[in-house]
């Protein structure tokens, strides 16, 4: 392993100490805040300002990688030259009646690209799916093996790979102490998350957050995780965030997923990347495009303050404006209170 775990953190440690004292505070606010439809919501961004880029785009390879490399160059990622770059993508599950689940391949591929042009000396593409257990078979059924193939890139199934015993750093999920990450996602030196732009049925949201369950391992926390789910969805995705986070987001939201996410919706078109190093940033930038209220979504208001600014005030919008992209996406019944 040419990191450890510790290295991975980011050096977090002051963030883990202010969210433990910021929930010890806050105990007899929180649970009203959380409750769905609450028209209060209640969260401080604790000072934390940060930068998200939006970029127009459609899935013609030169656009990619065009808006790819102009939104590395408004907010560049960690230095990726002679480092081995994880692109941690989202497949989800098989295709289901053309349905845009997964990252699209054209933005994978591009994004690898424009990686390899700054200088990577590696580029894996990497995902550990929730519902399908071999994920070569999305691989193969969205046609994105023989483009890695012809890209010469690699592709690991994370649920399935060699997998490492870490702390739960975030201690939200009660007695679940260790977390199993795909050890290829900790042997990484730049991890980037690249999810679909697409509604939850449960999150509200499904981003670059969210796309942190896809680096667990399947072996050890099954499929499609769901003791992740039946603890708590959104505090298994800040304990996620506080033990290991990616490096940078780009969210595929040229075509986007509405309604029944992450697997029954509808194809909607935004026709956007959203990127950034900060993914509280980048997500809460993305949802405000889908027509989300940011706040309202419980895990990211939990990361206000915490890992970075969710408030459109704190928030440094590079490329185009949100007014000029914005897209409401079609929610379920029981999140209408997450519009805004």
């Amino acid at each position: 392993m040419n990191r450890t775990f510790m290295d991975r953190t980011h050096g977090h440690r002051d963030a883990l100490i202010r969210r433990r004292d910021f929930l010890k505070a806050a105990a007899g606010t929180a649970a009203a805040a959380a409750m769905p439809g609450c028209a209060g919501v209640l969260y401080s961004d604790g000072g934390w300002r940060s930068e998200a880029a939006i970029l127009r785009a459609s899935y013609d390879e030169s656009s990619l990688l065009g808006a790819i490399e102009a939104g590395l160059d408004l907010i560049e990622p960690p230095d990726v030259s002679g480092k081995r770059v994880l692109l941690k993508v989202n497949l989800v599950d098989l295709p289901r009646d053309n349905r845009p689940i997964v990252t699209d391949p054209a933005a994978i591929l591009a994004a690898a690209e424009a990686f390899r042009r700054r200088g990577a000396a590696e580029v894996i593409v990497a995902d550990g799916p929730a519902l399908q257990r071999d994920a070569w078979e999305i691989v193969e059924a969205v046609g994105l093996a023989r483009m890695l193939d012809e890209q010469n890139l690699t592709f690991v199934d994370l649920s399935t790979a060699d997998l490492a015993a870490v702390p739960n750093a975030g201690g939200l999920m009660g007695d679940l102490r260790t977390l199993y990450y795909a050890r290829p996602v900790l042997e990484a030196d730049v991890v980037v998350s690249m999810p679909k732009m697409k509604t939850h049925h449960w999150a509200g949201v499904s981003l670059a957050m969210k796309n942190h369950f896809g680096m667990l391992s399947g072996l050890a926390h099954g499929w499609p995780r769901n003791q992740f789910h039946v603890r708590n969805l959104h505090h298994a995705v800040v304990d996620f965030m506080h033990t290991l986070q990616a490096d940078y987001a780009i969210i595929d939201g040229v075509v986007g997923l509405e309604g029944d996410g992450p697997v029954r919706g509808t194809g909607i078109e935004a026709g956007v990347l959203v990127m950034g190093s900060n993914l509280p940033a980048v997500d809460a930038t993305a949802a405000r495009i889908m027509g989300v209220r940011p706040e309202a979504v419980d895990y990211l208001r939990m990361a206000a303050g915490v890992f970075g600014p969710i408030g459109e005030a704190n928030i440094t919008q590079l490329g185009e404006p949100i007014a000029a992209v914005r897209k409401p996406f079609r929610l379920m019944p029981h999140q209408w209170s997450l519009a805004g």
